[in-house]
């Protein structure tokens, strides 16, 4: 296959790297961004990827594009390509800019509503049954309402010292103590199928090591409901962490705080909530109705005519530590004082702290990329591009898309990107994150949040797609996969590791595996001290 590696003798066709963290939202970005395409230059790179939000230029102020014309002139000076990644759906800034109702969305079913006045309120249906949250139940060090703690006396106290209400508090230390440095607390909680929750959480930390061994999460079995990042210091003060789970068709769960892999200092925990929630970061879109019900089903209400649109006035998938809004009737309403109604809707929901994935069976997403391609096409008219299509998880849960095959959805999804984008760039080559094309990674079922399965995506996309094969350590059977199926590859490999020898690895899998047409240096925290070395390492392979 031209320009693939085999016997070593040849240059690698595609020597890239990927120009991460930046967006040009500051003058300074300009100059270090070009340091970075300088030294790739010097080293022989030939490419660089371009993460800049260029899927929002409908957006961008004139300062942002005499930045972009400067970098492009960059590239254009060190004969790099300049190569823009697009087009997420998993990590979905871009389209929700757009229209933050692209989200995906969960479905909240038949949740209760009671009518005072002019507006219907949530109403928890039933309490939630939440046992010793303050970890004041307990004989000396075991506590009383949980399933269990890691090691009562030996890496879990009860302190009545140190606490945030109340006269007691959990605390965890001597996490050596514990094989896994686990130090949690678990308690087995009811829920009800298809209604939103939020955990609340006082968290207290003295040296802990490393930080991010902190956890609060909800499972059932071995799936995450909630999947969350908490940015929480080695060492602070008592503060509040909150997040939201939606129970999907669970009727128990598996509530979990702590640590995992913690080394050493202590963590305490106290005041622990849990609450059935209103009506969240609601969504309006055709696959993301909202139904309101009188209690026993036989009349459907009628937006604009019985009730307002039902809005989250402070809609933040990130914010959610906050009151739901109520149900506003209008004058006229069918709806009577004291009546109990049944409302349903679909909320978004932001993943490991920040991420907010899109539907990809909107119609309106497509319209938004093309839009988008247009302007691309106008401004740089790039010879290839990178599809930002990877870690998609959610999806299949809204009425868009929750009876589609999910792989065929994605594949579909990846397929209509190519052909807007040669609708406008026909030449254009284009290139995408393998992960959620590789049944070795990401395209199977029980991912994430995802209602579906994401097996045999890889027969639904164009077969001249260059995949960007990615992972951590060198993958021999993802390349070889890709290899077997007829698609070209670009090993995405480095990062932010002290040396290089994982390149070197994925390096060797490139001579021996058909169809690599390369390497692209990857960081992920801007970390381009090694790309001098990486550079020279792939001329030395000619």
């Amino acid at each position: 296959m031209a320009g693939s590696v085999g016997s070593g003798a040849e240059p690698l066709q595609d020597r890239f790297v990927w120009i991460f963290g930046w967006n040009l939202n500051r003058e300074t970005d300009v100059g270090e961004i070009t340091q970075v395409l300088d030294v790739a230059a010097r080293h022989q790179l030939n490419g660089a990827v371009m993460s800049l939000g260029l899927d929002t230029l409908c957006q961008k102020s004139p300062e942002y594009f005499r930045r972009l014309d400067a970098v492009r002139e960059a590239c254009q000076r060190n004969h790099l390509d300049f190569i823009p990644a697009i087009f997420s759906v998993g990590y979905g800034g871009a389209v929700l800019a757009h229209n933050r109702n692209l989200a995906a969305g969960v479905p909240v079913e038949n949740a209760t509503f009671v009518v005072a006045g002019q507006q219907a309120t949530f109403q928890p249906d039933p309490e939630m049954r939440w046992n010793n949250g303050g970890f004041e139940e307990h004989q000396e060090h075991q506590l009383a309402g949980y399933r269990f703690h890691d090691q009562p006396g030996v890496v879990s106290f009860v302190d009545r010292q140190v606490y945030h209400g109340g006269s007691a508090a959990l605390r965890f230390e001597n996490f050596s103590a514990n094989r896994h440095g686990h130090g949690r607390v678990m308690q087995e909680l009811a829920v009800r199928p298809h209604r939103c929750y939020r955990l609340s959480l006082w968290v207290k930390t003295e040296g802990l090591q490393p930080a991010s061994a902190f956890r609060m999460q909800v499972l059932s079995g071995e799936r995450s409901l909630a999947p969350m990042d908490f940015d929480v210091p080695e060492t602070t003060d008592w503060r509040k962490i909150t997040m939201l789970f939606n129970s999907l068709d669970c009727q128990t769960v598996n509530v979990y705080a702590g640590t995992w892999g913690a080394r050493s200092g202590r963590l305490w925990l106290d005041d622990w909530t849990v609450e059935e929630v209103g009506p969240l970061n609601v969504l309006h879109r055709p696959g993301t109705p909202v139904t309101v019900c009188s209690e026993d089903g036989t009349t459907t209400y009628v937006e604009d005519r019985d009730y307002a649109p039902l809005e989250d006035p402070r809609y933040s998938p990130y914010r959610v530590d906050r009151e739901a809004p109520a149900l506003q009737l209008l004058p006229g309403s069918r709806i009577q004082p004291g009546q109990r109604l049944r409302v349903s809707w679909y909320h978004a929901l932001a993943i490991n702290g920040s991420q907010v994935t899109v539907c990809m069976a909107e119609p309106e997403l497509y319209e938004i990329f093309d839009h988008e391609a247009a302007l691309l096409a106008e401004r740089l008219q790039p010879r290839r591009v990178l599809l930002n299509m990877d870690e998609v998880r959610m999806g299949g849960t809204c009425q868009a898309c929750a009876h589609r095959n999910m792989g065929e959805l994605l594949g579909e999804c990846i397929t209509r990107q190519v052909q807007i984008l040669r609708r406008h760039l026909p030449e254009v080559e284009v290139y995408v994150w393998s992960d959620m094309l590789d049944p070795h990674h990401n395209a199977h079922d029980n991912y994430f949040l995802v209602q579906g399965d994401f097996t045999g995506s890889w027969d639904h996309v164009p077969h001249d797609l260059t995949i960007a094969v990615w992972g951590g350590e060198p993958r021999a059977k993802n390349l070889q996969f890709f290899a077997e199926k007829g698609f070209q590859t670009l090993a995405a490999c480095y990062y932010d590791a002290d040396d290089l020898q994982d390149v070197q690895g994925w390096l060797r899998l490139a001579r021996q595996t058909p169809g690599v047409r390369g390497l692209m240096y990857t960081p992920w925290q801007k970390k381009y001290a090694l790309l001098s070395e990486f550079g020279d390492l792939l001329q030395s392979d000619k």
